[in-house]
């Protein structure tokens, strides 16, 4: 595959999760919408997406692919039902964040003297914080409530971290992208 190719499959993955995020954020808007299943089911696309745009990468392929895998993992787990309460919903996300933030700095480590180092550590910090915040209790209903009135709960909690993790990850991508475009590694 041709590095154009490999950036135009990237490009698209990556517009695709920006989308993901700006309905993730939308999430809190339309209260008949089922939380964790539609949480899994986001989740499931964002890193089926991320995979994707992983096996094109040339450079740091491996923990490209294992951080769409965490994505997608913690999105099975809430289609399977396994974020039954806001305890245990919470601790997936923490974990998933975690987790993730830890794969993109391999990612960063991997991928040498590339450009990409400073977008993937941007999404590294990005969920980093965000799985800190959610540890130390801050809570993102708060303002979510504040924008767009009462809803359920859990969508309230979580759209915007998805909404967040999900730029930055469609951000790093852009420029994986734009690597490959240029033949970079």
């Amino acid at each position: 595959m041709t590095n154009a190719s490999r950036a135009r499959v990237t490009t698209v993955c990556a517009w695709l999760i920006i989308a993901l995020a700006a309905a993730a954020a939308l999430l809190p808007i339309d209260d008949h919408l089922r939380g964790p299943v539609l949480i899994g089911w986001l989740l499931m696309g964002a890193g089926t997406l991320e995979i994707v745009a992983g096996t094109q990468r040339r450079a740091a392929r491996v923990p490209a692919i294992g951080a769409g895998l965490a994505t997608a993992g913690i999105g099975a787990l809430f289609l399977a039902g396994g974020s039954r309460g806001l305890l245990a919903a919470a601790t997936l996300v923490m974990v998933w964040l975690l987790l993730r933030s830890i794969v993109l700095v391999l990612v960063t480590v991997a991928a040498g003297s590339s450009s990409v180092r400073k977008w993937t550590l941007i999404a590294a910090a990005t969920d980093f914080l965000l799985g800190a915040l959610l540890l130390l209790g801050v809570s993102i209903a708060s303002l979510v409530y504040n924008l767009f009135g009462p809803t359920e709960e859990l969508i309230a909690s979580f759209a915007w971290v998805f909404a967040l993790s999900f730029v930055a990850t469609g951000t790093m991508l852009l420029e994986v992208a734009n690597c490959e475009r240029e033949g970079a590694p």
